[in-house]
């Protein structure tokens, strides 16, 4: 909550998280499959009631925080829009359960690694925008570099965003040409993670839509910046 809340403040509009699932079907944000990384326990999110992970405090460098129900999350910053990954196959349902109950299909964008995952989600929340799932990114690659056309849409059809790095496969994702050839068939290009303004220029100059990052402040100033030039 704090991070979010830290983030809005400094005029971010977007949130990015990671949803799992409690044990009683709640959608938790978090990215682990673990809790270790929270309060050094090696327990399964997924083990545990949303009564026993709310009640939890994690330690180490941000002693205190807890774990934030997605409903909650989209209650509480009812202007922001949010992009959920979904992490696991038990938090498809725990996920759309989540933004139906806060009426917020309008503002969500729903990604996931797996394809199967964000298609299921997707079905049951055909209000929300979707993202391309690491299969569709990859044959969207390969169509790119077969210069097919036809194979680019059918990998990249129904997508509102790709989200990528600015590097994999041994590739420069965001060349010109492919960054062209993304556009003519996704609304958004977005790229994570950048942390580093001067990246982040670069970026948005050469047509970059969105950017995942840590450090919202920056960004901000960033995309401000380049909004008024």
């Amino acid at each position: 909550m704090e991070a979010f809340a830290a983030a809005i403040a400094v005029g971010a509009t977007h949130i990015e998280t990671d949803a799992r699932a409690s044990s009683d079907g709640r959608a938790v944000l978090w990215h682990d499959k673990t809790l270790e990384g929270f309060d050094g326990s090696a327990r399964a999110v997924a083990d545990s009631p949303m009564s026993v992970l709310a009640g939890l405090r994690s330690t180490g460098s941000t002693p205190g925080a807890e774990l934030l129900p997605l409903d909650a999350a989209l209650d509480a910053f009812p202007a922001a829009r949010f992009n959920i990954d979904v992490k696991s196959g038990d938090s498809v349902v725990a996920v759309a359960d989540a933004v139906r109950r806060a009426g917020a299909e309008s503002r969500v964008l729903i990604t996931s690694f797996s394809a199967l995952r964000l298609r299921q989600t997707a079905r049951l929340l055909p209000g929300a925008a979707r993202g391309a799932a690491g299969p569709g990114i990859a044959a969207a690659l390969l169509a790119m570099s077969v210069r097919s056309g036809r194979m680019l849409h059918r990998a990249l059809q129904g997508t509102a965003a790709v989200q990528i790095p600015e590097r994999a496969y041994g590739l420069e994702l965001l060349s010109p040409e492919r960054l062209r050839a993304f556009h003519r068939y996704t609304p958004e290009v977005h790229v994570w993670t950048i942390n580093d303004p001067a990246t982040m220029r670069d970026l948005l100059e050469r047509g970059v839509d969105g950017l995942v990052t840590d450090r919202a402040d920056l960004a901000v100033k960033v995309v401000r910046s380049h909004t008024n030039l």
